[in-house]
């Protein structure tokens, strides 16, 4: 007898029998003998496709050179040949063809990747140079398109030519670099019409189709358009250019609704037309890899995981900061603001990911349970608990800086926060009143992203005259830094060499540039890789979003239906002087008012 699973993984081997792949069956409740299991089952479930860029094998390099496997090789060629045999003996002739997904006919299934909105800005800054980088590192399936389309007139050459303004080699030095380049442009296609319009999807489909010259069709749309024509593009996309043999999946852009209302309608009428694990909303931020370090930085060390509760932690923070104004997006972030914009999604997403239970496995879905449930544990917020501000004109060295308001985007009497901080309980049994602050932020002094874990003071310090009556110098902190120079830093006390008993605060750092050579893979690169590869562990679910919304639609209408005003503070500054009594209510500092080496 064997499990079923509802989540079932395909890895690829290295032996000269990799052509089949070796698959993983799991499942707690059902048990089904193994030759009775239709392939058509199996690969209506998550199957990721076979790309060289394998990073789910079953064998973990470590950087030292240390090889860790964690699943039995098969020695010989019997077992597996007695395994295709039973998994494939009951296989129909219909089912035959739907059975290439699993790998056992990689030569006969092609992934058409479509931009819609391919003449948009995220496009050719993001999208496209991430599917390039990909393409470099031999990440991609063997056989694969991509096609642009929007309302733009344009042939395949100009849009060849506007990609490839964008795109570059991600190490300069390596070699190929312009003949890789130059094999990508030619895969990419262009198909002009109208996002509503399901003739031109039905014209997009026959492009498709002729593309994909008879092998499985699978389809990846990603929508780089404005959220009020998602739902006619899904429509026209669902209706008409649907991959009829193979997957269909869709990734969609925040901002998924501004309050919980207008989420669950799109939310609503998306499921018109996809099913819940055809939708891939995408936060990009969870696509950083400090992000995705961050589960392995906990589970995988002995000396984080036991300290990771309210015994040892005495807060938590998540601090985004930009040294830029809105920059001509003004009239699009006058919509939304900071809290939608940042807090509700990147931030929230990072702290669920922080404080959830351990997962029953790394599957997607155990994730999100966990993750869900943090969210639905989180106290209710409250006007009282967030500080918005609002940047105005200055000027330093000489030079002016624009205010909010001087964007010819913005209306001259906006209240709209370009800045806000708020302080967040989760009412559980491991984080029971340990703060949660998040700050974030537009027009301040640097750029940076970071989460920053401050640890409770030792008790009965025998240092404590040492470091006199501010005994948050003696606090020990890990500090996470998402962005720029990535690194994962822990702030330690020790004594300065010499005669004397002279206390230093010192850090042990882990800078990634130092420490690894290699560039770090920008987040598109990743989360568009693992839509290909059918992986959501990175994506948001819809009881995801529909919890995170509504722990921030009450103060959110309430700060909207007040006209609350927010507090002005100067271009370049640190943001206002309220976000300080407000981690002060909570008896903490903000973390990054020193500087930290």
């Amino acid at each position: 007898m064997v499990a079923i699973s509802s989540s079932i993984r395909c890895c690829s081997s290295s032996s000269a029998y990799s052509k089949f792949s070796y698959i993983e069956v799991h499942h707690h409740k059902t048990n089904v003998p193994f030759s009775l299991v239709s392939p058509k089952l199996l690969v209506s479930k998550k199957v990721s496709l076979q790309s060289k860029c394998n990073r789910y094998s079953n064998v973990i390099i470590m950087q030292d050179g240390a090889v860790v496997t964690t699943a039995t090789t098969i020695e010989n060629k019997a077992p597996l040949k007695k395994l295709k045999d039973e998994l494939f003996s009951v296989t129909s002739s219909e089912e035959h063809k739907d059975s290439i997904e699993l790998g056992g006919n990689n030569d006969q299934s092609t992934v058409s990747i479509t931009v819609v909105g391919a003449s948009g800005d995220l496009a050719k800054k993001k999208i496209f140079p991430a599917l390039f980088a990909l393409y470099y590192e031999d990440c991609l399936p063997e056989h694969f398109t991509i096609f642009g389309y929007s309302r733009s007139k344009m042939t395949d050459a100009e849009l060849r030519n506007m990609i490839s303004r964008t795109l570059t080699c991600r190490i300069d030095e390596r070699e190929n670099c312009s003949e890789k380049m130059e094999q990508f442009l030619q895969r990419c296609f262009y198909q002009s019409g109208q996002y509503d319009s399901q003739e031109n999807f039905l014209e997009l489909d026959k492009t498709l189709k002729e593309h994909e010259s008879g092998r499985v069709s699978n389809r990846l749309f990603y929508l780089s358009i404005p959220p009020n024509i998602f739902i006619d593009a899904v429509r026209c996309a669902s209706l008409s250019a649907s991959s009829s043999n193979g997957w269909t999946r869709v990734i969609v852009e925040k901002p998924f609704g501004r309050d919980s209302e207008s989420s669950a309608a799109l939310t609503r009428a998306l499921k018109q037309y996809l099913e819940e694990d055809q939708i891939f909303r995408i936060d990009h931020y969870l696509g950083k890899e400090l992000v995705e370090n961050l589960s392995v930085l906990r589970f995988s060390n002995l000396i984080f995981e036991p300290l990771w509760s309210r015994q040892y932690i005495r807060n938590v923070q998540f601090i985004f900061s930009e040294d830029f104004g809105t920059e001509g997006r003004g009239g699009y972030f006058d919509h939304y603001g900071i809290i939608r914009d940042i807090m509700q999604n990147h931030l929230l997403q990072i702290l669920a990911l922080f404080a959830m239970e351990t997962p029953v496995s790394l599957d997607a879905e155990d994730i999100r349970n966990e993750k869900v449930k943090v969210l639905r544990s989180m106290r209710p917020l409250r006007v009282d608990d967030v500080v918005i501000g609002q940047y105005k004109t200055h000027t330093k060295g000489g030079v002016t800086y624009p205010g909010y308001t001087d964007d010819k985007t913005v209306p001259k009497d906006s209240l709209t926060p370009t800045f806000a901080a708020a302080s967040l309980f989760i009412d559980n049994a491991r984080w029971d009143g340990v703060p949660f602050l998040m700050k974030a932020g537009k027009a301040l002094h640097n750029r940076r992203a970071e989460i920053r874990v401050q640890f409770r003071h030792v008790p009965g310090n025998l240092y404590n005259r040492n470091f006199g009556t501010d005994l948050d110098r003696a606090t020990n902190e890990l500090v996470i830094r998402v962005q720029p120079d990535e690194a994962i830093y822990l702030k330690i006390n020790n004594k300065v060499p010499g005669l004397g008993m002279r206390l230093d605060r010192s850090n042990l750092n882990l800078l990634y540039k130092a420490r690894y050579s290699k560039e770090i893979p920008d987040a598109y690169e990743r989360l568009l890789l693992d839509a290909i590869e059918g992986e959501r562990r990175l994506f948001i679910r819809s009881d995801e979003l529909e919890a995170a919304w509504s722990l921030f639609t009450p103060v959110l209408k309430e700060l909207e239906e007040e006209k609350i005003i927010p507090e002005y503070y100067p271009y370049g500054s640190r943001g206002p002087v309220g976000a300080h009594y407000l981690a002060a209510r909570c008896n903490v500092k903000w973390g990054d008012l020193g500087v930290d080496e």
